[in-house]
């Protein structure tokens, strides 16, 4: 490809900020445009973004705010974005940018990275050698039926009947309080258990169901900073969890630390 040369309409794209003595090969990836290659830009003794000239047209807030309204191209940016980060995390120590990281020209990007440098450092210190994990945990929903059987059926009955209607209300709420205190407890014992294990852990809102007719509730939605020889590791303690729990543990990763370079 023919090199880009930056001109006055364009705008620095930054990926992410890495720990390397030399500049880190970018082949591969072709980041958020094809219209110009992926490049390093030195910020410092051992420390180097990787950027990318984009038209700056393409990333004013109208047009940032259309394609957040688009939801196949932003996941298009998406992708091609956390491709970039991921080929410069395999080589070396990075600290990945936030989607759509951008600044006016080359000298204004390395002068603001560049004072924070410290920052990036620390975080790839503490992230080096490191991945991070999500685990997400589902417990299944009681069955239909169940409910069906111990929910009140119709209006309150009269007096003759009114013990039995009260009955079956408790037993259901008492059904549905059990049912919270053991994903609450299973969430509990797998966080526990990969904590001990992980370096660093963030836990996350539970997402509620997918779909309407979706029969489990997830307890536990947590990412972990993992160290990467022990990902075997983790991967037995996740299997050995769901066979203690019954749970639906879900393991995903290894990725770029995004969720652990914030916290230095």
């Amino acid at each position: 490809m023919t090199e880009h040369i930056p001109s006055p309409a364009d705008a620095v794209y930054v990926y992410a900020v890495c720990r390397a003595e030399e500049p880190p090969v970018l082949a591969g990836p072709s980041g958020v445009t094809d219209e110009s290659p992926l490049r390093a830009l030195t910020l410092g003794p051992a420390l180097t973004a990787v950027v990318q000239s984009v038209r700056a047209a393409d990333f004013t807030d109208e047009a940032w705010q259309a394609r957040l309204a688009d939801e196949p191209e932003l996941e298009r940016y998406a992708r091609a974005h956390h491709e970039v980060v991921c080929a410069v995390a395999a080589r070396c120590p990075t600290v990945p940018l936030p989607l759509s990281t951008l600044y006016h020209d080359e000298e204004r990007a390395r002068a603001s990275l560049s004072r924070e440098s410290e920052r990036f450092h620390a975080a790839l210190e503490r992230t080096a050698h490191h991945s991070e994990w999500g685990v997400k945990v589902y417990v299944t929903d009681a069955p239909a039926r169940q409910v069906a059987e111990a929910a009140p059926q119709g209006p309150a009955p009269g007096a003759g009947a009114g013990r039995a209607y009260l009955d079956r209300k408790r037993s259901l709420r008492d059904r549905r309080e059990r049912h919270r205190t053991d994903g609450v407890r299973i969430a509990e014992v797998v966080d526990a258990g990969v904590s001990g294990l992980a370096t660093a852990s963030r836990r996350l809102p539970p997402h509620g169901a997918r779909v309407p007719e979706e029969r489990r509730t997830q307890v536990l939605n947590a990412t972990y900073l993992v160290a990467e020889d022990r990902a075997a590791e983790l991967a037995r303690l996740a299997q050995s969890l769901r066979e203690r729990t019954g749970a639906q543990v879900e393991l995903s990763g290894p990725w770029a630390p995004y969720s652990f370079v914030g916290e230095v």
